[in-house]
């Protein structure tokens, strides 16, 4: 068995879910954990990884990595943070309805859509597509308010866009990392993304 498999069935055993695994050229080896989500569960309920629970994994992933003769100069453990890497249907359906960043391999576009000819980055709210088989984001290019300028009640709204993909399409899908001291929220229907 590989280290890493190792390393993932050491991380759910202790009954967390391995995000990430990265291992830099400096001996650098990053662990990033979270707690299990099953579906259905509110996000109102929803905890999060603690500096007890890195300690937790971070004592048991060394003695492994003894064990396995793995080297290394330095572990880290640690929370996904505010920017949580996507990676699977199943975090797509655990954050749906909130404001993601994707990043597309190859630029999407067309003359007259809307959508710049060469963009390959979007943010929006992640959604289920019509059909339920897929998912898209949603977004509208609101123009940016200059501080204390004050929008017109007869202003015409922004245009809604909406973007539809799949994984084969995807480099890269994160949550969007927005700052609240009140806390991640479900975006209301006047967030635009």
């Amino acid at each position: 068995m590989a280290w890493q498999d190792a390393v993932e069935q050491t991380v759910t055993g202790l009954g967390y879910d391995l995000v990430e695994l990265e291992r830099s050229a400096g001996g650098l080896l990053r662990v990033t954990i979270d707690l299990p989500w099953e579906p259905g569960q509110p996000a109102a309920a929803e905890q999060f990884v603690t500096v007890e629970d890195c300690e937790k994994v971070t004592r048991q992933l060394q003695f492994l990595l003894e064990v396995e003769n793995v080297d290394y100069k330095r572990l880290e453990v640690g929370s996904p943070g505010i920017d949580r890497p996507l990676r699977n249907d199943r975090d797509f359906e655990r954050f749906a309805g909130q404001v993601v960043d994707i990043t597309l391999k190859a630029p999407i576009g067309a003359t007259g859509s809307g959508v710049a000819v060469n963009r390959k980055k979007f943010r929006g709210t992640l959604e289920r597509t019509a059909d339920g088989a897929g998912w898209q984001i949603v977004w509208a290019d609101e123009p940016v308010l200059k501080p204390g300028q004050k929008v017109g009640k007869n202003r015409p709204p922004a245009p809604v866009h909406a973007l539809g993909f799949v994984w084969d399409e995807l480099r890269e899908a994160r949550l969007a990392p927005i700052v609240s001291f009140k806390g991640r929220s479900a975006p209301t229907s006047s967030d635009g993304g």
